[in-house]
């Protein structure tokens, strides 16, 4: 089959910077299309971590004015990744994150910043980058999303547009009055266009004006079309829904594996579970906790933040803790949430472990040694947490929503008696409900068996990007006339 080529346009991705799952994603799906005969290239904004990585560069285009200031489009290759790289140091050469400032807030032009982005993901569609022209373009949350505006007001031959939906709950939405300095001319603001509430709306142009929208799991599709899951653009997803599709987020089960991951004290298998307890005793020690391996551990990867729910899962404390559990927390976000986990760490040492910020290396640690992992969101499009402790061996507790509606099989006593369990899911997303799950998983991890049984079933399914890069690919061929 001859070669599709595909321009992926993404604010992140691994193992380059990376602020969450969107950077795991666009790190791995070009790997897993490249047997499938898909090429992918990806554009991304030259932030200071990505330039310091690049050993060898050519220039595809000088850019002497975009978006105030001069820059270059480069094409390099970095981790196996085909890249190009938005040159901008006026817009991307600055301390902090990819979205906020050293203070912890968004930089006043990130308007401008990812407008520039997706001006050149359209350019290049349309034949800027010498040798290349992509025959799709697959643009991923709102920081992607003016991408499909621009190529739809330019006019004229383009590619199709794939537009994914990554967290329906961060938008992109400015004032108006940037409409010029975007690039956008005025007949884009009406609400065909990318008008939304009277603002600009990166991620509604994407919605109104790709040719196909995708978003991370199939419950996560149907959700973000009602009114408690859309967050105002339901209306516009419904009216769109013969053009929407929930594919299921994989993770990379090479960087993602127990049985040859560096980054943990013990590897282990399906084969060899017997070898998985020397990574809980690492992971008390880690977090000062009691090592008692009779203990439930349950483990935290997380951002602390309403969304995920950790807040519930805060005053769920003193219920685990009846049950004898002990808590190992990674993550950092609201200020009072992390004041709420670090006071219940003084007051239980032993029992209660916090580390407040993120660390790779610690998330793989807690996945290996952890016995039940907890993510108690109130909304999930996908969740990358579930599918990486299934892979190691550490029981889901999960709220029954998106992506972990979709990938963890509830302990029911039907699903028990029939081998099928792979966690605990818990509905709807209220205290009461999570305090019971909590009481459900520890009486399942004293049920030796069953508990034994639940992790073979975790540990054996696909949670690699193999299906849902089959999917991606024939979207793709779709499009492309294939």
């Amino acid at each position: 089959m001859d070669r599709l080529d595909v321009l992926s346009v993404v604010s992140e991705i691994f193992p380059l910077v990376k602020t969450g799952g969107l950077a795991d994603v666009a790190g791995a799906l070009p790997f897993a299309l490249a047997p499938l005969g898909v090429r992918v290239r990806t554009l991304i904004p030259g932030y200071p971590p990505v330039l310091a990585a690049i050993e060898k560069a050519s220039v595809a285009r000088a850019l002497p004015d975009w978006y105030g200031g001069p820059a270059r489009l480069l094409r390099t290759t970095i981790a196996g990744l085909e890249l190009y790289v938005l040159d901008a140091p006026h817009l991307y050469n600055r301390a902090g994150g990819p979205y906020v400032g050293p203070d912890g807030r968004d930089f006043p032009d990130n308007a401008k910043r990812f407008a520039a982005l997706c001006r050149m993901g359209a350019s290049i569609g349309q034949g800027l980058a010498p040798r290349y022209r992509p025959q799709v373009i697959h643009t991923h949350d709102w920081q992607a999303g003016l991408t499909a505006a621009f190529l739809h007001f330019d006019g004229g031959p383009r590619p199709p547009v794939v537009a994914t939906i990554h967290n329906l709950a961060f938008q992109g939405q400015f004032g108006r009055e940037l409409l010029a300095s975007l690039g956008l001319p005025p007949k884009a603001f009406s609400p065909d266009g990318v008008e939304y509430y009277g603002d600009i709306g990166f991620l509604k142009a994407a919605v109104r004006l790709a040719d196909r929208v995708t978003t991370v799991s199939p419950t996560y599709a149907a959700e973000i079309c009602t009114a408690e899951g859309g967050m105002g653009l339901q209306g516009l997803l419904r009216g769109r829904s013969d053009k929407l599709v929930g594919i299921l987020n994989g993770i990379d089960t090479a960087v993602w594996d127990p049985a040859a991951d560096p980054l943990i004290a013990q590897p282990f298998g399906p084969d060899s579970l017997a070898a998985r307890p020397a990574n809980k005793t690492f992971l008390q020690a880690r977090f000062d906790l009691t090592p008692d391996p009779d203990a439930p551990l349950f483990g935290v990867v997380s951002r602390l933040s309403w969304q995920k729910g950790l807040d519930l899962l805060l005053e769920a404390l003193p219920t685990l803790l009846q049950e004898g559990g002990q808590l190992a927390l990674l993550g950092s976000g609201d200020a009072a949430m992390e004041a709420g986990f670090a006071w219940a760490a003084e007051a239980h040492p032993g029992r209660v472990g916090c580390v407040f910020s993120y660390d790779e290396a610690l998330a793989h640690e807690i996945q290996a040694g952890s016995d039940c992992i907890v993510v108690p969101s109130r909304f999930e499009p996908c969740g990358l947490t579930q599918l990486c402790a299934l892979r190691y061996g550490a029981v889901p507790l999960v709220a029954r929503v998106g992506g972990l509606a979709d990938t963890v099989i509830d302990a029911t006593p039907m699903a028990l008696a029939s081998g099928a369990a792979t966690g605990v899911q818990f509905a709807p997303v209220a205290l009461p409900m999570l305090e019971r799950a909590i009481r459900r998983t520890a009486a399942l991890y004293r049920d030796k068996p069953a508990w034994r049984r639940m992790q073979a079933n975790g540990m054996a399914a696909d949670v690699s990007w193999n299906d849902p890069a089959r999917l991606y690919a024939a979207l793709f061929a779709e499009l492309a006339g294939r």
